[in-house]
């Protein structure tokens, strides 16, 4: 039974609420010594808050997409069949335009905001890895009149711990933007959302560890190959982006930092710098790691500023320094702005992140193509960061002491 599936979830709720009446229907009815009648009773207790429990769980994991199976749950899962040492631009020598190319059967994507969300099964050639992807089309995509259209793509990561279906679930992508690509206030952007989550108990951090994992390589080239060969998705660099919440935050503005010729626009909604923001992630694990993949220290060391723009949100305390740090660094053609959220507008959840996707996909639209190409980054209105004092802004990274659990 899927851990996420309606009929587990009707389950839990029937077995609540049998673990309620048993008690006020047997409590005054047990019959035999005093002991056996005393065990009955504390079992029917156990019963009653071992099935509450599992309940709210179910609830809770439905509504924010944090365990996609019974793998993930009870750390079992491995997506990763080699992690070989790949090189720096993690190709491993392979000249990737000379790689046959991968043909996926799709299938319907099923859970809570999945309709006309399409799944399919990936072995990545090039990363090692062997995991899902999930792909959803505009609604411009099968008109007669965009036939010979290349859309552009933008890479959804969730969280951690995370579901790839997060962002159509619980993020509710489509819903919002399904309507605003038939105005035209967004573009008819491809979503692609790819597993996240390879290893039992530890984020990847989006980063090629040979031996290990190579998640950056299947994010940055074994997916979107996979989706340029399948699709009628623009291959160019200018096409691509990649948003993310959290841990995912990271991932977006590492993966466009590291690889300006793969990407051309980030979005992060309440991201970190340093990895050890998630004190689970692999690339935390020493200090070269984690400067590695650090997209402050990557920005700050690159020789020639990369042409990508980057769009980062957050509260004080988590996302917003992190952002500031990276925009005092940049310098043309890199654009970073920044979007300082009150405390009152929530805290670290799905709540904060989900009513801020119409406004950083229709920021992606005009940062994307031919605007960015001039080197011209535009925004739509968003709360000022002019408020904020100097001694208020981070250089974007942290000790582990100071690390907060990112979910």
């Amino acid at each position: 039974m899927s851990l996420t599936g309606t009929p587990f979830l009707y389950t839990t709720i029937v077995l609540s609420v049998v673990a309620l009446i048993l008690p006020l229907v047997l409590w005054s009815k047990m019959r035999g010594p005093k002991v056996v009648r005393t065990a009955a009773r504390v079992l029917m207790l156990l019963f009653a808050q071992a099935t509450a429990v599992t309940l709210i769980f179910v609830l809770v994991n439905n509504q924010n997409n944090l365990y996609d199976n019974w793998a993930d749950l009870l750390g079992t899962g491995n997506h990763v069949q080699q992690a070989a040492d790949l090189g720096r631009d993690g190709t491993g020598g392979i000249a990737l335009k000379t790689l046959p190319k991968v043909k996926q059967t799709f299938s319907a994507a099923d859970g809570p905001g999945m309709h006309g969300v399409q799944v399919t099964q990936l072995k990545g050639r090039i990363s090692g890895v062997n995991a899902e992807v999930y792909v959803w089309l505009p609604p411009q995509y099968n008109e007669p009149a965009y036939r010979n259209h290349r859309f552009p793509v933008v890479e959804l990561l969730p969280g951690y711990p995370g579901s790839a279906k997060a962002w159509f679930g619980s993020m509710k992508v489509t819903a919002q933007l399904a309507p605003l690509m038939r105005s035209g206030k967004v573009a008819p952007f491809i979503l692609v959302a790819p597993r996240t989550n390879l290893l039992a108990g530890v984020d990847t951090g989006c980063a090629n560890i040979p031996g290990t994992v190579n998640a950056d390589s299947w994010l940055s080239i074994d997916v979107p190959k996979m989706v340029t060969d399948n699709f009628r998705a623009a291959p160019a660099p200018a096409d691509w982006a990649t948003a993310g919440y959290s841990a995912g935050a990271h991932c977006a503005v590492k993966l466009a930092v590291a690889h300006p010729d793969r990407y051309r626009a980030a979005i992060s909604l309440s991201g970190y710098n340093d990895p050890i923001g998630e004190r689970n992630s692999l690339a935390a694990q020493n200090l070269t790691l984690r400067r590695a993949n650090n997209p402050y220290v990557l920005l700050k060391k690159a020789v020639t500023p990369p042409r990508i723009a980057l769009y980062l949100s957050g509260e004080s305390g988590d996302g917003y320094q992190a952002g500031v740090a990276l925009e005092q660094i940049a310098k043309a053609p890199t654009t970073v702005h920044v979007v300082y959220l009150p405390r009152s507008d929530g805290g670290h959840n799905m709540a904060l992140w989900r009513p801020q996707v119409p406004t950083v996909f229709e920021w992606l639209t005009l940062n994307m193509g031919e605007s960015h190409a001039k080197g011209r980054s535009t925004t739509p209105r968003e709360p000022s960061n002019a408020d904020s004092t100097h001694a208020a802004l981070a250089s974007g990274t942290s000790s582990r002491a100071g690390a907060v659990r990112k979910r």
